[in-house]
């Protein structure tokens, strides 16, 4: 009875059925949604001095404020460097757009991070699989009184916060689709016939490893040097979400391929 009731919940299958924000680990889905969509090159160059400004056209004096982790930001950044070292405000550019830097929209953040199976049930056949959220503006509107849409909210979405649910078996089969360039896999826990089926995105080889590249930097240069040891040639992105009422709390965890 002690277990049952106990608030750690020791009998949940955190794998399957735990949802989590996932914070920057979805960012080089974003990344590779933005390079096949031309909206970036691995030569683009964005600025990162630790903000973005959004001008409040009711109270000119009172702009909203979207920060980087890191305070004073991390200067010039392209797609390689902003996976590496995690730069929020490269993805709140490509997500939602900043100055002259055209972003991918809530639509379409929300198609191409479905179309890798994240906030979608894997098929693995075990147990209970919770589904997951991406935010958007239909949830938006059900969840919260004022239901507007806004510029910071697709922001946030941007870097994996706001309402974002996932589960470790999504972002582990998503994960494996970058590897593989875009096959999902179906998770089996016993040797049997494999089903798989393509992301539904005709993404480039080169997108692709740019990615892969990028995601090897945040070991040996990055956020993920902690991993970087001799052994194996590990890729990874690390994630760091707040959470709860008062964002007292932290979702932090890392995903890759070796």
């Amino acid at each position: 009875q002690g277990f049952f009731n106990d608030p750690r919940k020791p009998f949940l299958n955190r794998v399957l059925s735990g949802l989590y924000s996932p914070g920057s680990t979805v960012k080089p889905f974003l990344g590779l949604a933005a390079l096949h969509e031309d909206l970036i090159t691995e030569n683009t160059r964005i600025m990162s001095t630790g903000r973005i400004e959004v001008p409040n056209r009711f109270n000119p004096d009172d702009p909203s404020i979207f920060r980087d982790w890191r305070r004073e930001g991390h200067g010039i950044t392209d797609i390689r460097h902003a996976i590496a070292d995690s730069v929020n405000t490269f993805f709140y550019a490509i997500g939602g757009g900043w100055q002259r830097q055209d972003g991918l929209g809530i639509n379409k953040i929300e198609k191409y991070i479905a179309d890798f199976g994240i906030a979608q049930k894997t098929g693995i056949d075990f147990g209970f699989e919770a589904l997951g959220t991406i935010p958007n503006p239909e949830w938006k509107d059900q969840v919260f009184d004022d239901g507007t849409w806004r510029l910071g909210d697709t922001y946030i979405t941007s870097i994996g916060q706001f309402g974002f649910q996932v589960t470790p078996i999504q972002m582990t089969r998503a994960t494996a689709a970058l590897a593989n360039n875009g096959t999902l896999l179906q998770p089996l826990l016993v040797q049997g016939d494999t089903v798989s089926e393509s992301v539904d995105q005709n993404i480039s080889q080169s997108d692709y490893t740019l990615i892969q590249q990028a995601m090897r930097d945040t070991v040996t240069k990055g956020t993920a040097r902690i991993i970087n040891i001799p052994e194996v040639t590990m890729t990874a992105k690390t994630g760091t979400a707040q959470v709860g009422v008062n964002n007292e709390f932290y979702n932090s965890w890392i995903i890759g391929f070796f």
